[in-house]
């Protein structure tokens, strides 16, 4: 299996490309800012074809080249409904502060086709399988997506829910930490301590490393995950 990723734009976002190896449709997650072009790079070096863009959820340093990328290959972009609205209104999600630093112009191309997703789907692209799980908090349709491996190992793209040593916050307009930590208490402390999450800012990091040293988790319980 092939995983590609790599930062983009001033937030520097997570860009990441999946396939079952080069030369093979991919999938396209969360395009951020400035990341058509390394993108391009990417594809033509591993000689790939992109199948769809996937959204870990709708804040603009995720999503921004979303509709380009999506218009360029002719493919949808998956995110869950509660954040559809920041395909098109990008600034709804910054708040004051973020509206002073980057100012009202924000406009991006939003993707023309949209697909809705929801916690418990299983999305099948590209010859890999997808599963997704709905955790709000960093926003309302956050969302995880799991991947099992050809080599039997899991990854997890966690988008802005879980960081190395940290978690996303929850301050800005549809963020709850209540949700949050639920989401993070259900959804994630009951995975294998060997998942590998790939976030969606630094570096990658294991469920196991992160149950055991980041700060946010501790002393939360581990429910039974729910869809």
């Amino acid at each position: 299996m092939l995983v590609l990723g790599f930062p983009v734009g001033p937030l520097q976002a997570n860009c990441y490309v999946l396939a079952r190896g080069e030369g093979e449709p991919c999938v396209v997650v969360d395009p951020g800012q400035d990341a058509a072009e390394p993108l391009r790079t990417q594809l033509t070096e591993r000689r790939l074809t992109p199948a769809a863009v996937l959204l870990t959820h709708g804040h603009f340093d995720h999503v921004f080249s979303a509709g380009e990328i999506c218009a360029e290959h002719g493919v949808p972009a998956h995110i869950h409904p509660a954040d559809r609205h920041m395909l098109t209104d990008p600034g709804s999600a910054l708040g004051p502060a973020g509206r002073q630093l980057f100012g009202d112009g924000l406009v991006m191309d939003a993707p023309t086709d949209v697909r809705e997703i929801a916690g418990g789907d299983v999305l099948e692209l590209a010859g890999l399988s997808f599963e997704v799980t709905h955790t709000p908090g960093h926003t309302g349709g956050s969302v995880l997506f799991g991947v099992r491996t050809e080599e039997g190992g899991q990854l997890l793209l966690s988008g802005d829910t879980l960081f190395a040593g940290a978690i996303g916050r929850t301050d800005l307009p549809g963020g709850d930490h209540g949700r949050m930590l639920e989401s993070l208490s259900t959804q994630v402390l009951p995975l294998d301590d060997d998942v590998v999450v790939l976030p969606g800012h630094g570096p990658t990091t294991t469920i196991g490393r992160e149950r055991a040293g980041n700060p946010f988790l501790q002393g939360l319980p581990a429910s039974d995950a729910i869809s």
